[in-house]
């Protein structure tokens, strides 16, 4: 019976070993990473949380991996911060469903990493992706489902998407409603709403965080919380005063119920992509003299100057030179 019960002890001792040598060669063999480094651990923690290893060890970069270089740089809007010295993560995480963000928290936690959260990467001190301690960058690249609702005049946004993607979903469903936002396109959701953004409909409609009804958003705990479960002060907090100090923004459900109107022309005579450049270019410079012509006639008109009266004249010309462009034709 003891003979038994030792060889059972045995067995369970060299399948426990196998696993462990397995998972070890899995990661080093997956993710290129040095078996017995702080990394494997890290790494360790979120394949062991996984359903699929191979699918989420597909969705982390350790800078052993040839991607790893590319998917940091891809969303380094200040350019300051692409060179070799700058600190980079231990680990980048790209999740494609918010159960990782929850494990990625978790992890960064037990094993005493800092974790840095990329929208965008707008933030222009870099601290989304930089830091001088050991860190884990947490990349919503993969996170920018938008779903708009024209009925009730709302649209959930993931913190990964970008403005100017929000912009052309709202203009796919409907072409009277609009969210009163910046003009920069690449600008992403998470970050410009909690980061307090605003654009140029602010005297009438506010910021943009005062657009926002609701949010799934990530506590210290990994708790999934909305705007009732966590209560209006906390709601008040992530809009404006930086999310990321308090927790990690999932998505932001905005009203989208600031109306529009749309102006459209017809170009009959532009027939090629060079004529609608052009075009495009036309209208731009209109529009910029336009404002320029009035600026300086309100300018020499309080000062008087012979100065002024000259920028008027040169701008005047430079307008009636462009309503003098002969159209292109089909």
């Amino acid at each position: 019976m003891k003979k038994s019960q030792l060889s059972s002890y045995v067995v369970l001792f060299l399948l426990t070993l196998s696993f462990s040598v397995s998972r070890a060669s899995v990661l080093s063999s997956i993710l290129d990473i040095t078996p017995g480094s702080s990394s494997e651990d890290l790494l360790g923690c979120l394949l062991s949380n996984s359903n699929n290893i191979t699918s989420t060890s597909q969705l982390l970069f350790t800078p052993a991996n040839s991607s790893f270089l590319p998917v940091w740089q891809a969303s380094v809007q200040n350019t300051k911060f692409l060179k070799p010295s700058t600190p980079k993560p231990s680990v980048i995480v790209t999740p494609v469903e918010e159960t990782l963000v929850q494990t990625t928290l978790h992890c960064a936690k037990k094993h005493g990493y800092e974790l840095r959260i990329r929208s965008g990467g707008h933030d222009f001190e870099g601290l989304s992706y930089s830091s001088d301690v050991p860190f884990v960058m947490l990349d919503f690249t993969n996170m920018r489902a938008i779903d708009v609702d024209v009925a009730n005049r709302t649209t959930w946004v993931q913190a990964g998407a970008a403005l100017g993607a929000l912009y052309y979903a709202i203009s796919q469903k409907t072409d009277t409603l609009y969210f009163p936002a910046g003009l920069c396109p690449t600008v992403n959701i998470g970050g410009y709403i909690g980061g307090g953004g605003y654009g140029n409909l602010l005297r009438k409609y506010g910021t943009a965080a005062d657009n926002v009804v609701d949010v799934r958003f990530i506590d210290v705990n990994g708790k999934i919380l909305d705007r009732k479960s966590m209560g209006e002060d906390l709601f008040w907090a992530i809009r404006g005063g930086g999310a990321s100090s308090f927790g990690i923004v999932l998505a932001w459900k905005l009203n989208t119920s600031v109306t529009v109107t749309v102006l459209h022309q017809k170009s009959n005579h532009i027939s090629t992509s060079l004529g609608t450049l052009e075009a495009y270019h036309m209208h731009n410079d209109l529009a910029y003299v336009l404002a320029r012509i009035i600026t300086a006639e309100v300018i020499s008109k309080q000062l008087n100057t012979e100065f002024n009266k000259m920028k008027f004249d040169d701008d005047l010309a430079h307008l009636q030179s462009i309503l003098a462009l002969p159209c292109r034709k089909s």
